[in-house]
């Protein structure tokens, strides 16, 4: 979704908006004695589902033993951040600048939703965005988190699981 929506996946710094040619996302991940830092997974369009929950996992690893790359920490142009762990259903979370957005996802809960006619329970996430009015607006937002959920979706239905 940063890929195809440029608004969303930059730096606004001295006055103006720079959109970024790769999607560097940033991590939300708490340090264990307190604070927040967001590394980077560089290049994360080039990743699939898979790749990227591997990669993730292993940038919380290196975050929590101290064996971050610079690189990682300085280069993000856009961060997601989940506090589903805590039950928190929604995020509205602060954009890290110079980044211009920050996607937030709650805790995935079941939930009765009407598929194909029938009341069926499906796993859902409440997904928000944060984003600086001075590069996107509602409609570029909207579109945005559109796509994540497209994508979010037909990964699932690639895995065999609900739609």
């Amino acid at each position: 979704a940063a890929a195809a929506i440029p608004e969303m996946n930059g730096h606004y710094a001295d006055g103006a908006f720079t959109p970024a040619q790769a999607v560097h996302c940033g991590i939300g991940i708490a340090l264990r004695g307190g604070g927040l830092i967001a590394p980077a997974i560089r290049d994360a369009q080039d990743h699939d589902a898979d790749a990227l929950m591997a990669a993730m996992r292993d940038l919380v690893r290196r975050t929590r033993t101290g064996r971050l790359r610079n690189s990682e920490v300085t280069t993000g142009t856009i961060t997601v951040s989940a506090l589903g762990e805590t039950g928190v259903d929604a995020l509205f979370g602060v954009i890290y600048p110079p980044q211009v957005a920050l996607v937030g996802f709650g805790t995935p809960r079941l939930r009765p939703i009407v598929h194909k006619g029938r009341v069926e329970p499906r796993l859902c996430v409440t997904a928000s965005l944060a984003a600086d009015h001075r590069v996107s607006d509602g409609r570029t937002g909207a579109r945005f988190l559109a796509l994540i959920e497209r994508g979010l979706q037909e990964s699932g239905e690639k895995e065999g699981k609900q739609p």
